[in-house]
């Protein structure tokens, strides 16, 4: 049976078996399987979410020497995808760096400006900063794309700007 299913693991054989009528326990068909190096293969759906095939300079990274003492000093934030059983949506969310709450995020179906500026604008909605408060934006590229045409949205991210948001 997992010769026939690759990517069937040992949960899905013993419902399979079950299915057919023997009885056979869990942890003997994973056993068995690892005896006769039946692993199953892992499916992996894998989209680009980053483009850095373009001609923009690439800006400092303004979080790297900030110490922070309180919330609302620096943001970070992030774009990724959440894979559904029919297609996949992309989440922008905004991290506060010192409490790691999420200050603001946006779910769309496309990877566009309109995605990160709604997380923003969610953000600050909700959080109100005051002035100083920086927010590089590691996927900068998304909101320079779209509508948006202000002076320091002309460059790309450093690759370290923003990676505590990594931690998504």
């Amino acid at each position: 049976m997992a010769l026939g299913n690759a990517h069937y693991g040992y949960r899905r054989i013993a419902a399979a078996l079950r299915q057919q009528g023997p009885v056979v326990n869990h942890k003997k068909i994973r056993r068995l399987m690892r005896e006769h190096d039946l692993q199953p293969k892992m499916r992996r759906r894998f989209i680009a979410t980053t483009d850095s095939s373009h001609g923009w300079p690439i800006c400092p990274n303004l979080a790297r020497d900030v110490l922070l003492n309180g919330p609302n000093q620096l943001w970070v934030g992030d774009i990724t995808y959440v894979a559904l059983p029919t297609r996949f949506v992309y989440v922008a969310i905004i991290l506060d760096a010192w409490s790691r709450l999420v200050a603001g995020y946006a779910i769309g179906r496309s990877i566009d400006a309109r995605l990160t500026v709604a997380a923003l604008q969610a953000a600050i909605a909700g959080r109100q900063p005051p002035l100083g408060c920086i927010h590089p934006f590691r996927s900068r590229i998304a909101i320079c794309g779209g509508s948006l045409s202000t002076p320091p949205c002309r460059c790309r991210a450093d690759r370290f700007d923003g990676t505590q948001g990594q931690s998504l």
